[in-house]
C-alpha cells in the first residue's frame, strides 16, 4: 500500500516524501486504514518496522483535520504518547518533528533526567498538541497541575510489554484514568 492511497494531509505527505518513503510497511498497511478512521488499534512488530510512524501519522492527521473540542488551556495536550524510557521518548519526539516540519504542531517531551523547569515552561507557556512522556515524570507534572489530561483525544502506549516488565502498570493505569473515557478518545 502506498502512503498516497491513504488520503493524508498534504503537509504530512510532503514530509513522508522528504524522508524517502512511498510505501507503507506491513504494520502501517494493517493499522493505518483503521486508525485513520478513528478506530482503536494495537500492534506488535519488530523494532524498525514503522510502528512509531504509524501512530504519529494517525495523530497528525487527526490534529490537522479536526478542530479541538472546546476551549483548550495550556498543559492540555490533544494527544498523549507514553513510553517506558527517556531514549524512546526522545526518539519519538525527533520522529514527530520530522513528520511535522510543514505544519504547526507542537510536540513536547516530558521525562526524568532533564531540566525540570525548562519542561515546565514548555508546557505552561504555550498550547501543546502532543506530549510524549515517561509515566513517572508525567504523573509528577500532573500532581503539580502543570499537565491536564482531561482533553486527550488520542492516547498511545508505546512498548506496553516493556512498561509491564519495568513495573509501570500502576502509573499507566493512573494516567489512563485521568484521560477521557474510552468512548471519547482513540487508543
Amino acid at each position: 500500500m502506498r502512503f498516497h492511497d491513504l488520503d493524508l494531509p498534504s503537509e504530512i505527505m510532503h514530509a513522508i516524501s522528504d524522508l524517502g518513503f512511498s510505501y507503507c510497511t506491513p504494520i502501517q498497511a494493517q493499522t493505518l486504514p483503521h486508525t485513520l478512521t478513528g478506530k482503536d488499534a494495537s500492534g506488535k512488530a519488530q523494532t524498525g518496522t514503522g510502528k512509531t510512524a504509524a501512530f504519529l501519522t494517525t495523530i497528525f492527521t487527526r490534529l490537522l483535520r479536526t478542530a479541538p473540542p472546546g476551549k483548550r488551556r495550556h498543559g492540555s495536550p490533544r494527544a498523549l504518547i507514553l513510553a517506558p524510557t527517556r531514549e524512546l521518548v526522545l526518539q519519538i519526539v525527533a520522529d514527530a518533528r520530522e513528520l511535522t516540519q510543514y505544519c504547526n504542531v507542537v510536540t513536547v517531551a516530558i521525562l526524568g533526567g532533564m531540566d525540570y523547569q525548562k519542561q515546565q515552561r514548555q508546557i505552561t507557556e504555550q498550547q501543546v498538541d502532543i506530549i510524549v512522556a515517561t509515566p513517572g515524570r508525567l504523573l509528577d507534572f500532573k500532581r503539580q497541575q502543570y499537565v491536564h489530561l482531561d482533553q486527550v483525544e488520542i492516547l498511545v502506549i508505546d512498548e506496553a510489554d516493556r512498561m509491564l516488565d519495568m513495573g509501570f502498570i500502576p502509573d499507566v493505569r493512573q494516567i489512563v484514568h485521568a484521560t477521557p473515557n474510552k468512548d471519547k478518545r482513540q487508543t
